[in-house]
């Protein structure tokens, strides 16, 4: 869900609304709320695309999902 969250951030940040990039993408703006709410899951091709349009870096993102799954397993094994 981190991953979710730092695209509705970067969409955010980019100050796109849920129908300006839908428009972008040539999607309904329903599909946008429901990948940004959990309810429909983006594959890689999804997430390049989403990437390009909102106008960020999909390695930056990755790596902080990366960090993030990290920084979770050690609190786990303390």
């Amino acid at each position: 869900m981190r991953l979710v969250q730092l695209i509705v951030d970067k969409r955010r940040e980019a100050g796109m609304s849920q129908s300006d990039l839908a428009e972008a993408l040539g999607r309904y703006q329903s599909v946008v709320a429901a990948i940004e709410s959990g309810g429909r899951r983006i594959d890689v091709v999804e997430f390049l695309e989403l990437a390009e349009t909102i106008g960020f870096d999909p390695h930056d993102v990755i790596r902080e999902v990366s960090a993030i799954a990290t920084k979770r397993k050690a609190k786990r094994k303390t």
